[in-house]
């Protein structure tokens, strides 16, 4: 079965210090990156909305 390569983009976000901070303490909190808990942030809004299409499990 062939790997189905994942793509990423890159992207300049812009928060106050007091939100980094926060975002910086979670992450920490959690084992993540910085980059890593924004990503996962973003994955959790996205599925609760229900705009980010579920995976089919393999």
């Amino acid at each position: 079965m062939a790997k189905k390569e994942s793509s990423t983009k890159s992207f300049v976000l812009r928060v106050d210090s007091e939100t980094m901070d926060a975002i910086e303490k979670w992450a920490a909190d959690e084992f993540r990156s910085t980059n890593g808990q924004l990503q996962w942030i973003i994955t959790e809004a996205l599925k609760k909305s229900g705009r980010l299409k579920k995976k089919k499990e393999s």
